[in-house]
């Protein structure tokens, strides 16, 4: 596995692993945790070091399975977790990046994940009655504490990021970005490149859309989050088939599936970005970290930068609520 730096020295493997989805947001979970355990195991086996959770995941119960499973690796491994929501009757309710919340759920972050210091520290979502320099300051003293060793913004526009990197340097910004998510680009890629900050895709796969493994005949189980999404309507999920059958034809082409040519088309945009897809199956996890020895050529890489922009995509990537959280 290739590694990658983000910010000024987090070293990271060039695929990490999103751990949301063994906890929550596609369909029922997981029954045995072993099973979970055994795919995280088998991730650092296979070279992956970057691993990614947030308190809100289950709520808790995700950071505490990470925990549980890289114990025995916590030397090889960097995790990342969130903060920033207001958590009530095992439920978000609302956000809070005040600094007193801040700090408490470090430590309680500390705690379920079993770990001395928190590797990367995101605010989740950016809260806008706490001034952001309040946070980066926050997170600061959290670092001169010992408590966290990098700073991070998640769904973070180019003004706060520049805000808060003035306070404290941000080593990594988390955003949706992929093949049919393209929104970072005209502001926040810049700004991450101008100020040496990493960046990290989630849903790099589209919710799995580019895996080709979605399509309009789909249908999603109950707690499925992609039900509330107006992107992944059967009306949507038609029009924007197109998209991936592209995708899917090159990939047949070089020998690869649909997803490691999207994985390998981000990797390719900047040395810094280092994708997360989520997965519950050790073969995925395999199939995952193998489009880091994809190559595309100039033509092709070409081609995929006005794939959305010429074939077009249908439905916003969230509901009007989460929308509303994601910082302009």
């Amino acid at each position: 596995m290739h590694t990658r730096t983000l910010g000024r020295d987090l070293r990271v493997s060039a695929i990490g692993l999103g751990a949301m989805g063994m906890s929550q947001s596609y369909g029922p979970n997981p029954g045995d945790r072993k099973d979970m355990i055994a795919v995280l195991r088998g991730a650092v086996e296979r070279g992956v070091t970057f691993f990614d959770t947030a308190e809100v995941y289950g709520p808790y119960v995700n950071e505490e399975l990470v925990g549980e499973a890289l114990a025995p690796l916590r030397d090889q491994v960097v995790i990342a977790t969130k903060f920033g929501f207001h958590i009530e009757n095992g439920a978000p309710a609302g956000l809070n990046s005040r600094p007193e919340q801040i700090r408490a759920v470090a430590d309680a972050s500390l705690r379920r994940l079993g770990v001395d210091t928190i590797d990367l520290f995101y605010q989740h979502r950016v809260d806008p009655d706490v001034p952001i320099e309040d946070v980066a300051g926050t997170v600061g003293e959290l670092v001169q504490e010992g408590k966290v060793r990098c700073f991070g913004l998640s769904e973070a526009g180019a003004q706060t990021i520049r805000r808060a990197h003035a306070v404290h340097p941000v080593t990594a910004v988390q955003s949706e970005y992929s093949l049919w998510t393209r929104d970072p680009e005209p502001q926040v890629l810049p700004t991450c490149a101008a100020l040496g900050i990493g960046f990290v895709p989630f849903s790099p796969l589209g919710k799995g859309f580019l895996t080709g493994t979605v399509d309009a005949s789909t249908s999603f189980t109950d707690g499925d989050v992609r039900t509330t999404i107006p992107r992944f309507s059967a009306g949507n999920r038609t029009a924007n088939q197109a998209l991936v059958d592209h995708v899917a034809t090159l990939a047949q082409a070089k020998g690869a599936t649909p997803g490691q040519v999207a994985l390998a088309w981000l990797l390719a945009q900047h040395p810094s970005i280092v994708p997360i897809p989520g997965t519950r199956r050790l073969s995925r996890v395999e199939e995952n970290t193998d489009a880091t020895q994809l190559p595309l050529s100039a033509d092709e890489l070409a081609d995929l930068n006005a794939l959305a922009g010429r074939i077009g995509v249908q439905g916003d990537r969230y509901n009007e609520h989460h929308m509303s959280l994601v910082d302009k």
